[in-house]
């Protein structure tokens, strides 16, 4: 196997361009891996740790570097110049068909450019993140902080800072907001309506607007905080903030608040300012015992679709089920041995493999992961499944110089292959994901893998249920009707929402209806 890599100087691209850059080389023939980043000292040590080396081309912080590893020096270099050629094409032209506008080159000039600006989204390195973030708030702009890596202590200043003028800091590692109608990060394209969302997890906040848009109603607002908001350091700066922004605002009637388990006093702080807020509030911590959360304008939430049916509900002047089951779909997963007992799922959402570890721990016992509900139970080799297993592909140990798996399928794709390979697996569990930033054809990256899955299952006489879900909406980009045809037609079998999908993965494994 050879590896090659290439420097361009003095060149900047945004974390998810690059992601899908590196997407794109890595499916080109006799490309294993590949990744464009940034060349920050931080970017280089993640690039050498999966494998990528750049030899002695010796790439400085404000260079571009692209990485390839592959059959051959003709396949390199053939990656090489596909993605020079990607990164040097011009702007598109302008409507009228003359030169395109320049674009500007700092924040500065930006505001003088479009005076009006009121917020910055910023996806720039870890390293440089903070001073970005700072300079935009200096020039008062709120500020969507896509990226991640940033120092603990650099987050609660900012966010202090932020705080104490008014304006809000959506991050760091914020990775999806809906401001205004307009998606940021990864977002799907929902209408506009009267339920707010505060997220301090990205796919939590998409399943739940996707969900909300799916049932007839839409989105006011959906503030993301960021993954670390909630933590008993930073004590829940942008959730606050997000929680009295949306209590203020006339076009929101009901709000959603959707987390990870906070630390225990924060949730008492952040649970205090719901009760205020003087509009009905529903809570999912996602995970946490529905018991904690009390207030007679408080909705307890036990999923991130019951959290949706309920938003709905309250939005419609009704008051909402304690709790929200939709019945499971018809499956025939088939005759399957007596020792296929397990369930392995392959996530791409962080809050949906934690969310499935909670649920499927309730039905199944002791459920294996590398972002484990009980701490016991955390994998001590990622690589290898044991008993139930879920794995959240988009932890940092999966995406070290490689694109997010909502982005790049091939990981996931090799993982599906071993497992399937497993006798003792019953069923595959998987999350797909659609809307801006996402795979532009999830369907045609999944479909191959699903089909060799089954070809394989069958040829040792043995059925494995493959069981998933669409995140989405028909205004993706994607198309949710043509995804999810494909997939059906490939034999997964297709669930309205993640925590439908784990109680029938529950159900096959264990053989009831």
């Amino acid at each position: 196997m050879a590896s090659a890599a290439k420097r361009v100087p003095n060149l900047y691209r945004d974390s998810v361009s690059l992601m899908q850059l590196s997407a794109k080389l890595a499916a080109r023939p006799g490309i294993e891996q590949a990744s464009a980043v940034m060349a920050t000292p931080a970017n280089l040590d993640l690039l050498a740790q999966a494998g990528l080396e750049v030899g002695r081309i010796a790439p400085g912080p404000n260079d571009l570097v692209i990485a390839v590893r592959g059959k051959d020096a003709k396949a390199l270099e053939s990656a090489l110049a596909a993605a020079a050629a990607e990164l040097e094409k011009p702007p598109a032209a302008a409507a009228g068909g003359g030169p395109a506008e320049r674009q500007p080159g700092s924040l500065q000039m930006a505001v003088a450019k479009a005076p009006r600006a009121n917020l910055a989204l910023i996806s720039v390195p870890g390293e440089y993140a903070a001073a970005e973030a700072q300079k935009a708030l200096r020039l008062g702009l709120n500020v969507m902080l896509f990226s991640d890596n940033v120092a603990l202590r650099d987050e609660i200043a900012l966010k202090r800072y932020a705080r104490a003028r008014g304006l809000l800091l959506m991050g760091p590692d914020c990775g999806t907001a809906i401001i205004d109608g307009i998606p940021l990060g990864f977002a799907n394209a929902v209408r506009r309506g009267s339920i707010g969302v505060v997220g301090a997890s990205g796919t939590g906040t998409q399943q739940v607007t996707c969900l909300v848009h799916q049932r007839g109603e839409g989105i006011s607002q959906a503030i993301g905080t960021g993954s670390h908001d909630l933590s008993a350091d930073v004590g829940g700066i942008t959730v606050l903030q997000g929680l009295r922004a949306l209590a203020r605002d006339p076009d929101t009637k009901v709000i959603v608040l959707v987390s990870k388990p906070p630390s225990p006093q924060v949730a008492r702080r952040v649970l205090a300012s719901a009760r205020r807020c003087g509009k009905p509030v529903v809570v999912n911590f996602v995970g946490a015992p529905a018991a904690s959360i009390r207030g007679t304008n408080l909705h307890a939430a036990a999923t991130l679709d019951d959290a949706a049916f309920k938003a709905v509900a309250l939005a419609r002047g009704r008051a909402p089920a304690r709790a929200r089951r939709s019945p499971l779909p018809a499956f025939r997963p088939g005759r399957m041995a007596a020792n296929q007992r397990y369930v392995r799922g392959l996530y791409s959402g962080g809050t949906f493999c934690y969310e499935a570890s909670a649920l499927l721990g309730e039905s199944l016992g002791e459920v294996w992961s590398n972002a484990p509900v009980n701490p016991r139970l955390r994998l001590s080799d990622v690589k290898k499944s044991r008993g139930h297993t879920l794995i959240d592909l988009g932890d940092d140990e999966f995406t070290r110089g490689r694109p997010h798996p909502m982005i790049d399928f091939r990981l996931r794709n090799e993982r599906l292959i071993a497992e399937i390979s497993d006798p003792e697996v019953a069923v595959i569990l998987l999350d797909v994901v659609l809307g801006h930033g996402s795979n532009p054809d999830p369907a045609a990256e999944l479909v191959p893998v699903l089909e060799k899955a089954r070809a394989m299952a069958r040829r040792k006489a043995r059925n494995v249920a493959l069981v998933g879900f669409v995140c989405g909406t028909g205004q993706d980009p994607q198309g949710l009707a043509r995804q999810v045809q494909a997939l059906r037609a490939a034999g997964m079998i297709l669930c309205d929402s993640n925590a439908q999908a784990v109680r029938l993965a529950a159900a096959i494994a264990t053989r009831r209806r």
